[in-house]
This record gives C-alpha cells, sequence and structure tokens, in this order.
C-alpha cells in the first residue's frame, strides 16, 4: 500500500516547487521530507521528481501519484460526506476560487443565505485569477472555481454557465455612445484605456481578439483590481473592458455606460462554477453549486442585456 504521508509530502513538495518551500508551508524540517520521497522512491523503484534550475518538479511518475492521491482523498471525502448526509448531518467544508468582479454578486444575499441555510458548512474563499483558480481546482486546493472566460480545459467540470459578454463601460457622454453600432477594438485607439493585469480571463480574452484584429492596445493603466478600473471609469479619466454585471450599481446611478463589443469571441463570453473533472462533489459542495446556481445573478441567468434582446425578439414576433 502506497504511504500517504510521503503522497502527501510529495503533492506539496510538486505544489510549492522545492523541498525547503514545501517543508516552511508545513512546519517540518526538509530532512523529513527528503526522507519519505527517497523512501517513496526505493519501494516503487521509480524516481518522482528531479531537480530543475533552483527547484524540483514531478517526474511522469510522480505526477501520475500526486493524481492517484487527489483522487483517492476526493473520494473519501465525499464518501464521508455522503455518510453524513444519510444521518441527517449537514456538515463539512467547502473551498471555493473566485475572481474579484464575482465578489460583490457573492458575498451579498447568496453568501448570507448559504451560510444561515447551512450553519454546519464552513467556506473557504479564495481569491485568484482565472489561471490560478483553475490550477488550484486541479491541484485539489480547491473544490469549486468561479471562472470568467476560461480556456477550455478537459480536467475541469462546468456546473453551471451562463453568458455575460464582456462589454465596453465608458463614463456617461462619451464620444463612443454615438457610434450607434457594436464597438470594434479599433475604435479605442485614441482613448485612454485600462486593462486588467495578463491572469485574468476578460485580459486574456482581449489579448486573443487584439491579435487576431491586429491591432494594438496601449494601456494608460494596468492593475489586478476591478474596483480600481471601475473608478478609471466612473472618474472619467478613461474606458475599460468588464461583464455587465460587474457594473449594475454603477449603471443605475448613472456613473458608467456600457457598449456591447463586436467581435464574437468577446460577446460569447461565459460565466463557470467548475469543479475537477472525474472527481465527485462532496455533498457540501453540491449543496454549494446548487444554492449559487440559484442566488447569483452571474449564474442564475444570462447577462440582462442578453435577456432584454431576448424579450424584445420575443415581443416582435
Amino acid at each position: 500500500m502506497l504511504n500517504p504521508r510521503a503522497l502527501a509530502y510529495l503533492g506539496e513538495v510538486i505544489r510549492r516547487g522545492s523541498l525547503r518551500k514545501a517543508a516552511t508551508h508545513l512546519a517540518i524540517d526538509a530532512s523529513a521530507i527528503s526522507r519519505q520521497l527517497k523512501g517513496l522512491e526505493e519501494e516503487l523503484g521509480v524516481a518522482v521528481v528531479e531537480r530543475h534550475g533552483s527547484g524540483v518538479r514531478a517526474t511522469p511518475a510522480g505526477r501520475l501519484l500526486v493524481d492517484h492521491y487527489h483522487a483517492q482523498r476526493t473520494a473519501e471525502e465525499a464518501v464521508l460526506s455522503q455518510l453524513m448526509a444519510l444521518q441527517g448531518l449537514e456538515r463539512g467544508e467547502v473551498r471555493i476560487a473566485v475572481g474579484e468582479g464575482f465578489i460583490s454578486d457573492l458575498i451579498s444575499a447568496p453568501l448570507q443565505s448559504f451560510m444561515a441555510a447551512f450553519p454546519g458548512i464552513e467556506l473557504e474563499v479564495l481569491m485568484a485569477g482565472v489561471n490560478e483558480a483553475m490550477a488550484l481546482v486541479k491541484e485539489g486546493e480547491v473544490e469549486l472555481a468561479l471562472l470568467y472566460a476560461p480556456p477550455v480545459d478537459p480536467l475541469l467540470q462546468p456546473h453551471v454557465e451562463t453568458r455575460q459578454p464582456l462589454d465596453l463601460i465608458v463614463p456617461p457622454a462619451h464620444p463612443l455612445l454615438a457610434l450607434g453600432r457594436p464597438v470594434g477594438l479599433a475604435d479605442l485607439a485614441e482613448w485612454p484605456l485600462g486593462l486588467m493585469d495578463n491572469c485574468f480571463g476578460m485580459r486574456q480574452m482581449v489579448n486573443q481578439v487584439a491579435q487576431q484584429e491586429r491591432v494594438h492596445l496601449r494601456a494608460r493603466l494596468r492593475t489586478n483590481s476591478v474596483a480600481v478600473l471601475k473608478n478609471f471609469v466612473r472618474s472619467g479619466i478613461g474606458i475599460t473592458f468588464m461583464p455587465e454585471l460587474t457594473v449594475m450599481e454603477e449603471v443605475r446611478q448613472g456613473d458608467i455606460r456600457v457598449l456591447p463589443l463586436s467581435h464574437p469571441a468577446l460577446s460569447g463570453a461565459r460565466a463557470q462554477i467548475v469543479s475537477r473533472a472525474g472527481r465527485e462533489l462532496t455533498v457540501a459542495a453540491q449543496a454549494c453549486v446548487d444554492h449559487l446556481r440559484r442566488g447569483m445573478r452571474f449564474l442564475n441567468a444570462d447577462a440582462p442585456r442578453l435577456l432584454d434582446e431576448q424579450a424584445l425578439s420575443s415581443m416582435q414576433r
């Protein structure tokens, strides 16, 4: 039988990239980790890590072992949660990775009502860009991730998906509002532009479209904060890209206007809640998915602009 402690240490070493960092995180001596990994290699007759620069990385055998360990741990958690459910016990822990653009939607009514409905379930919410959030799910560090415009990944299973186009947001009375048509990236050349950092899904989408259209977008402001970008636009300094729901309150107050973008990749952006493919959700995680599907605006329906267009189209038939 494989040594679960050695597998846990192996997973931490691979995640941190070195024995020293893993030892610091686990608050143990690096030599203890080294002994466990050496014993694992001797038992199996195969190397599980290899040196790489100043750190280490997994061999194919090491990655296979870590994937097995995570799958085994997830399966055990699912079985235990189901046993508790059979006894009428609503307990557990759910770890969720969330991008900043979802936070205001999450922490208002949905989070409050979930904690009231399931007082025995503890939540851990981690802020993360789309790349980091996807990695956290695949590595078993979180059960769920809320993603905006993620790349297709066969290791992730979407449980909910809605259409949330990436729009252009501008100050009131901005000249672009007079175009009377969806905006193209080439229309933005003369206006001060704010952009999220490259680790965020909406920035990655914009980069891909700009490359396809051979448009150079010069950012006057780069940030990892949605709030900073909203203030950048609200103050009249410049323009940026965001889903409509992220700025709904500012739109209602008349501080920001939303313009649709013409490229299909931007107008077809999706919001998702995902888990690791092939790993059964615990009862607590499934309850969380169901609750967020009903309670979060990003997850319970498509963007308001799309719903309005559908309603208008139905009326004209």
